[in-house]
């Protein structure tokens, strides 16, 4: 039942993604600080996905990004991004999606990420594997970081911070190893699950950029920890998610510890 609605819920908020998408006259406004943009797609699909959840569970926790807290006593939250790839989506670029997870007495438990405009539809359950579009995925076979093919993303604050994205990105880059950037962390995530990236980083993301995603990395058989190696958690910060086989490594790069 929960990932019956899971799925409906991240549908409904596609629709909304669809519908306006490259529409004109869009309405876009930006939030605290340079292109944190938030547009009234971003609160349709919001408003369509809380619908879904709270006709079938009126009492759990809700965390979305427009939104806020809804809080409840209940042991389960959804944690809901309506739109990961605001920037792109509001400049029509289609790497953009919808991103839930369900967590369960702090444990994610259900991730799911849709990008309506490429019909790729990611899905996790715990222990159970990941899928795309109903077909089983996992993550690729690279054993080293030179020969990786990296995604990552830029905070728009602190980016010259000592070994802050800037310094991990020339580290990297210097030595020819390809790093990404889309736009969108759920996306990214995914794309590290299903082998076309083997490792992304980013030094600031919030739960509900990460918390589905996540889930969907580990359950491709990759692994995910913060930049110290420790297990993940969605309310941190720094994210090291990579096919597992050139995860130390990476940390090693990223933390200054190794010279490629």
């Amino acid at each position: 039942m929960l990932q019956k609605i899971l799925i409906e819920a991240t549908k409904a908020g596609a629709k909304e993604l669809e519908r306006y998408f490259n529409s004109k006259g869009l309405k876009i406004s930006n939030k605290e600080g340079v292109n944190n943009l938030v547009t009234e797609a971003d609160h349709a699909a919001e408003k369509a996905i809380i619908a879904v959840i709270q006709t079938a569970y009126p009492n759990h926790f809700i965390l979305s990004e427009e939104t806020g807290e809804i809080k409840t006593d209940s042991e389960y939250k959804w944690i809901i991004d309506p739109i990961d790839g605001t920037v792109n989506f509001a400049n029509g670029v289609p790497i953009c999606c919808v991103s839930i997870a369900v967590e369960k007495a702090g444990v994610i438990i259900l991730g799911a990420v849709y990008n309506p405009f490429m019909k790729e539809f990611f899905l996790a359950e715990k222990g159970k594997g990941a899928t795309l579009n109903d077909v089983p995925i996992e993550v690729g076979s690279k054993t080293a970081v030179i020969s990786a093919n990296l995604v990552t993303g830029f905070p728009y604050t602190y980016l010259d911070m000592p070994n802050g994205p800037l310094e991990v990105f020339e580290r990297l880059i210097r030595k020819g190893v390809p790093v990404r950037r889309l736009g969108s962390a759920a996306i990214d995530l995914c794309w590290v699950a299903c082998g076309r990236f083997d490792g992304f980083y980013e030094h600031k993301l919030a739960a509900w950029d990460s918390a589905a995603g996540f889930l969907i990395v580990e359950e491709a058989g990759g692994r995910v920890t913060d930049f110290k190696g420790n297990y993940y958690s969605a309310y941190q910060p720094h994210i090291c998610a990579t096919n597992g086989k050139i995860h130390d490594e990476l940390l090693q790069v990223i933390n200054n510890e190794k010279t490629l």
